[in-house]
């Protein structure tokens, strides 16, 4: 039977294929592919047909073979916060364990708000071979496989059963993708039969497609409402977040911030909105932030929080803000701009700013609170500095470590880390000398993502990248290591080079930190007090990492460390430098945060803990 006029016959795998290729965005007025590549595992649930046709576009959309599938995920959200949700990875695994390896790294991409495409393949709709290999049977739902459990972790999710449904499941992936309010990941199902059915697709469906991203306007009764709450408050403090990057909202927030005489403060997702040397920057907000950037948000009468989702370590759960103070939320989405009472703006953050700056028109804050914001900025400038420099004694703290970094990095360098007590140490100490060029994964706090996020992120940036020639690095614990370490190979393979810093302090050491702190004994989180006659063992990272194709170094000064970091800037491939560090020299941040410790213990340190836990938890704002 001929194919009807207009259409053109081909399986439902090429047809994904060629969908994504047609995909175009426009970045900076040039046009770019959407889907720059794919990063795969093969198996036998998408390699006979997917990966099939992957190969034969390999020139439009290369494939990169990945190590772990969860790694790929991580990735993959690591180049869209890298691209600030300009591209997409496609992300691609068989059914099974490589399917749910992948569900962790979406609830990575979830919890930030950044896009990414997995495709898994899926058991057979006809069910005759069932059960097949890799299938995970429910007795009373036959329907349900393991992809089910991405549905939890993704912000579309869909099973194609039919080559006609990525008609119309393709294009609201990506719609939902691109969207500044709804963003986060998407899933496709494949089962294996329907991958392999050929099917009569319109070819209007393969036209090439420029997507530009929207930039939803304020309401102006929002933004009128807004603009008469700031103009009222006499200390107002801007929280930036990570909507700030991917409204790509930088200029816009330092010219509202100077031309209204409004300390920033940063959020983790937020940082390098402002440059570390901006007047206006007052420090990083939180518990993973500085005393001094949290006493001005303390003295404020009014927080104008500007694409951020206000988790508990911005807020300190909750216990930063006086009760009295009033909040305006400018974000995209509805769900974010609604919280605790504020008065939102449901909106583009660079346009909002924009137009909430002509409503203000010449109003600016007083000397008096501009001054203070200095005064508490100078603290800040301070307290970094006595942290940084060394001390002659080795081995160093982390923000020693984070010093020597940041003393070599240029302005087009990107800097990554995640989970542990990086997060707080790189947050407070360094000091951003380019927009856009820091990376904590703290939303899902997954660790593990330093090394593939880095090699994600390395993607962005060198030979074909966007993001321009700048050296990615990452900083990363000896706990998160051990956890995934095999991008350094991928990194190798791919040519996608990044200079790794491994930071061993012999064990979880911040979980440590925070086990002792609330009371209880060390147990299980050091290496000196794990159980087995083997925890006086020690992992050789520098010969590991060599394992693995990286150049490596190890050093025992810090003298010897910025001379590798100098080598691994020159070398030609991935390069990791291997240092100790302290158990325990942290950098205080000043805010509270709840976490659950007993009502009722034995321990006197306990009762204390939780004594403490109740004063913190009396000072907490109730919200919605």
């Amino acid at each position: 039977m001929a194919a009807p006029t207009g259409t053109i016959r081909m399986t439902t795998a090429e047809a994904i294929v060629r969908y994504l290729v047609a995909q175009r965005i426009e970045i900076d007025g040039e046009e770019h592919p959407l889907f720059p590549g794919a990063i795969a595992i093969f198996g036998h649930g998408n390699v006979t047909s997917l990966g099939h046709f992957l190969e034969q576009h390999r020139e439009e959309i290369p494939v990169w073979r990945g190590q772990n599938e969860q790694g790929m995920g991580l990735a993959a959200t690591a180049f869209a916060k890298a691209m600030r949700r300009q591209q997409i990875m496609l992300v691609t695994s068989s059914v099974g364990p490589g399917a749910t390896n992948m569900v962790t790294a979406a609830g990575v991409a979830m919890a930030n708000r950044l896009p990414a495409l997995f495709i898994s393949g899926d058991t057979f709709t006809d069910r005759l071979a069932d059960p097949v290999l890799q299938q995970v049977e429910h007795f009373g739902a036959p329907s349900t496989t393991v992809n089910d459990a991405f549905r939890p972790v993704v912000r579309y999710w869909d099973r194609i059963a039919h080559p006609a449904q990525i008609l119309t499941s393709l294009p609201q992936a990506i719609g939902v993708m691109l969207d500044p309010g709804e963003c986060g990941p998407a899933f496709i199902g494949l089962p294996q039969d329907t991958a392999a059915v050929a099917y009569d697709y319109p070819e209007e469906f393969f036209s090439r497609t420029l997507h530009r991203i929207a930039r939803p306007r304020p309401d102006i009764g929002q933004l009128q409402q807004a603009a008469q709450d700031i103009a009222a408050a006499k200390c107002p403090v801007i929280i930036a977040g990570g909507g700030v990057h991917y409204s790509r909202a930088e200029a816009e927030l330092a010219s509202f911030a100077a031309d209204h005489g409004i300390p920033v403060v940063e959020t983790v997702a937020g940082k390098s909105s402002l440059l570390g040397t901006d007047p206006f920057y007052a420090g990083p907000i939180g518990v993973t932030g500085a005393g001094a950037a949290n006493a001005v948000v303390e003295e404020a009468d009014l927080v104008i929080a500007v694409g951020t989702r206000l988790e508990d370590f911005t807020t300190g759960s909750w216990t930063l803000f006086d009760a009295r103070t009033r909040f305006v939320t400018v974000n995209a989405a509805r769900f974010d701009a609604l919280k605790h009472r504020s008065t939102p703006v449901v909106a583009d953050a660079r346009e909002s700013l924009v137009e909430l700056s002509a409503l203000l028109g010449e109003y600016r804050t007083g000397e008096e609170w501009r001054e203070r914001a200095r005064l508490h900025r100078a603290e800040l400038t301070a307290f970094v500095d006595s942290r940084v420099d060394p001390d002659g004694t080795w081995p160093p703290s982390y923000a020693q470590l984070v010093g020597r970094v940041h003393q070599q990095a240029t302005p087009d360098d990107y800097v990554l880390t995640a989970a542990g007590g990086l997060p707080g140490e790189l947050n407070i100490n360094w000091m951003s000398k380019g927009i856009a060029t820091f990376d904590c994964e703290y939303g899902f706090s997954c660790m593990g993502y330093e090394i593939s996020g880095a090699w994600g992120a390395a993607f962005a940036f060198g030979a074909g990248g966007l993001r321009g020639e700048g050296s990615v690095f990452a900083m990363v614990g000896d706990g998160s290591y051990l956890m995934m370490n095999s991008d350094i190979y991928s990194s190798v393979l791919s040519g996608r080079k990044f200079i790794l810093v491994v930071c061993d302090n012999e064990g979880y050491a911040v979980i440590e930190r925070l086990q002792v702190g609330q009371g209880g004994a060390s147990y299980n989180n050091m290496l000196r007090d794990s159980t087995g006659p083997g925890s006086d063992v020690r992992v050789d990272f520098a010969a590991h990492a060599r394992s693995l194709g990286a150049v490596t170094f190890e050093v025992d000064s810090l003298e010897a460390f910025d001379a590798a970091l100098e080598q691994a800037r020159a070398a030609d491939r991935a390069a990791v430098i291997v240092t100790k560090v302290r158990e325990s020299d942290w950098t205080e941040g000043g805010a509270f945060w709840q976490v659950g410790v007993p009502e009722v213990s034995p321990y006197p340190r306990v009762q204390e803990a939780r004594a403490a836990m109740d004063d913190g938890l009396a000072r907490q704002r109730r919200g919605v």
